[in-house]
């Protein structure tokens, strides 16, 4: 099957005159299309690097390049909402606030862990500052547009989320500095010290700004502070929050910080005990954003348990799966698989932790995670279906170009080393 997908995607490069470098039509597999249901020998056609049509009697217009897909399976590029592949630094641990970071400063476009992850289907991952940090730096959305240019990468037009951290790693940290936060107390006080400075810093520019259109005379702006320009910010809701954190109590405990200064919390990243508390991340409209089975790992991870996503799901959260590895990147398609062997959950519905419920958490849900006319040609084949543990990605492709193919990319496919 590869084979026949490596010989057809080699003729991409003799797209006819006219045709543009993003038009391209997958012809025969069966699109999973995960909103609209599943279409056998369909056909997914991308103009212009949108998806122009989705369906079984779709029109290829003249010059459009046709990869036959036939035996194979379509479905949306996968997304991975929590990653911190592409950077060249991860941490600034000189601080436990740290706002002022931020992450497409350090994204290296021509990293090899983007090649290792298009090899697993994904095609847009939010890259983060790390965990060191009570409030870290801010995270960046990108495609995975291997070796472009840095702007090519970052997605415009979406608000990026705010890195906070609760438990360990923040206390462990600085504690072993001698220097606050060392319990996790001191965590919700650094936390909450700086969103009060924060409130204070916008009160001092707001009374000058309304001083200034008085008319008033020698008055003199407020210092900018770039850690409390960011954390304006959020507190303007132009950033939201993704929060690493474990423990039930903390899971409650940041949500109601959220609402207590009444911030965007988006994504709750590992929170293993979720099952826990599923009820109150429902009712609170918050992703869970975690694995299936990595539990034991450390001591707030002890109580992971891979039938809480049913629990999860039955209370109406909205999960997702993430890597937090620049291996297991490649790999949700399988960390998804493994959903279904521990809970009685929609196989659809479970596509969906790894498509468009991710893309709904970075606000993207109208641009990706779903095979739907106009929105963005990102697209993964696989030979088998995406949750046989059997399969392999045979094209990764971002709004109409590939930019992974098994045939071609693959040390398995060239028969050894190259």
């Amino acid at each position: 099957m590869w084979r026949k997908i490596g010989v057809f995607s080699a003729v991409l490069l003799l797209a006819a005159a006219g045709a543009s470098a993003r038009d391209l039509a997958l012809k025969g597999g069966t699109v999973l299309t995960i909103s609209g249901g599943v279409i056998e020998n369909g056909i997914v056609l991308i103009r212009d690097g949108k998806i122009a049509d989705v369906g079984r009697d779709v029109r290829i217009p003249p010059g459009v390049r046709v990869i036959d897909v036939g035996g194979a399976f379509v479905m949306p590029g996968i997304i991975d909402s929590h990653s911190h592949i592409a950077l060249t630094d991860i941490n600034e641990i000189t601080d436990p606030v740290t706002p002022q970071i931020w992450m497409k400063e350090a994204l290296e476009p021509g990293s090899d862990s983007i090649r290792k992850t298009l090899a697993g289907g994904v095609t847009t991952v939010k890259t983060m500052h790390g965990s060191a940090n009570v409030i870290g730096g801010v995270n960046v959305t990108i495609k995975l547009k291997y070796d472009r240019r840095v702007e090519d990468l970052i997605i415009p037009g979406v608000r990026q989320p705010l890195k906070m951290a609760l438990g360990e790693n923040p206390k462990r940290l600085y504690g072993s500095k001698g220097r606050s936060p060392s319990t996790r107390m001191g965590n919700a006080y650094v936390a909450r010290k700086a969103f009060t400075e924060a409130r204070e810093y916008m009160a001092r520019w707001d009374r000058y700004k309304k001083d200034r259109a008085a008319g008033k005379k020698d008055i003199k702006p407020p210092k900018k502070d770039l850690r409390m320009e960011t954390l304006r910010q959020v507190l303007e809701k132009k950033i939201t929050i993704d929060c690493h954190t474990y423990r039930a109590d903390e899971i409650v405990w940041i949500i109601d910080f959220c609402r207590e200064f009444d911030i965007d919390l988006m994504q709750l990243s590992h929170c293993v005990d979720g099952y826990k508390v599923a009820d109150v991340m429902a009712e609170a409209g918050v992703v869970h954003g975690g694995w299936i089975d990595w539990w034991g790992f450390k001591e707030e991870s002890y109580d992971g348990c891979p039938w809480g996503f049913q629990i999860m799901y039955e209370a109406g959260v909205k999960i997702v799966i993430n890597s937090d590895s620049a291996d297991e990147g490649r790999y949700l398609f399988r960390n998804a698989a493994k959903v279904l062997k521990y809970n009685d959950i929609p196989e659809n519905e479970v596509l969906k932790m790894i498509t468009l419920n991710a893309a709904e958490s970075l606000e993207l849900g109208d641009r990706i995670g779903s095979l739907e006319k106009g929105k963005d040609g990102d697209v993964a084949v696989f030979d088998r279906h995406p949750l046989d543990s059997t399969t392999k990605c045979l094209l990764t492709i971002i709004e109409g170009e590939v930019f992974f193919d098994y045939a071609r990319d693959s040390v398995t496919a060239q028969g050894g080393s190259r």
